[in-house]
């Protein structure tokens, strides 16, 4: 399977560029929207959210991931192949967090170039199609070097909000295996309670709990918690009883 992670999100004709290029080098692999909010221009923060969806996939996926602001630029592509799955995006440190948390992992520079290659639309011209060959089973020679990681964020969590989901959610960059549920939160100078559920917190009560991709995640039981406690991606948190890095 193929699964794009972008920050293109939907208004715009960019995905359904990347799926019609998909469609031609990989037509019989299934193409898996995973997320096409990931928060604009931001690396850093696509890298701690890559590396939380991923695991669920199988060994032999694909993720097509373009966060890509350097597009046209000095940085690199890469292709990396972490536990068995495969990752095709820029150098700029997307794919790094995913590597370095792996038990495995290899890189590659994608040093192919197509003709008609565009200085604005990577994604398209070159990602897409060496993600397609790869997830086919028909990438040719020669279209790979291998080479390291030449961006490599912080492995560490993230004690800051990644996303915003469309519920006023905000996810944020700690692994709740590593925190202590009895702990609470601090953001924007306020504290809040862990809650194993939104049932179990009252109507518009704001709390944290783990979510479904083992997050730390700040919520409001049938209410907005980023417009009611005014939260945004960037924002730092606190948690008491968790093994979280500095802040970067």
């Amino acid at each position: 399977m193929l699964l794009l992670f972008t920050d293109y999100g939907w208004q715009d004709p960019y995905v359904g560029q990347l799926k019609a290029v998909l469609g031609q080098s990989a037509p019989l692999v299934p193409v898996i929207d995973l997320l096409h909010a990931v928060p604009d221009f931001n690396a850093h923060a696509g890298a701690q959210l890559l590396a939380a969806l991923c695991q669920v996939f199988p060994v032999g996926a694909v993720f097509l991931c373009i966060v890509d602001p350097g597009v046209g630029g000095p940085r690199e592509a890469v292709v990396l192949q972490a536990d068995g799955r495969w990752y095709v995006g820029p150098d700029n440190g997307l794919l790094s967090i995913v590597a370095a948390r792996a038990q495995e992992a290899r890189t590659w520079r994608i040093h192919w170039r197509p003709e008609g290659l565009g200085a604005s639309f990577h994604g398209r011209d070159l990602f897409a199609p060496i993600a397609g060959e790869i997830a086919a089973g028909s990438l040719p020679e020669g279209r790979l070097t291998p080479a390291p990681l030449l961006v490599q964020f912080d492995a560490a969590d993230l004690p800051r909000i990644l996303y915003i989901d469309h519920y006023g959610n905000a996810w944020t960059g700690l692994r709740g295996g590593l925190v202590d549920p009895t702990g609470r939160l601090s953001v924007k100078g306020r504290s809040l309670d862990w809650r194993r559920t939104f049932s179990a917190a009252g109507k518009g009560e704001a709390f944290w709990y783990v979510n479904s991709v083992g997050l730390v995640e700040i919520a409001a039981n049938r209410s907005s918690a980023a417009n009611l406690l005014g939260l945004r991606v960037g924002d730092p948190v606190s948690l008491e009883g968790s093994h979280e890095s500095r802040l970067h």
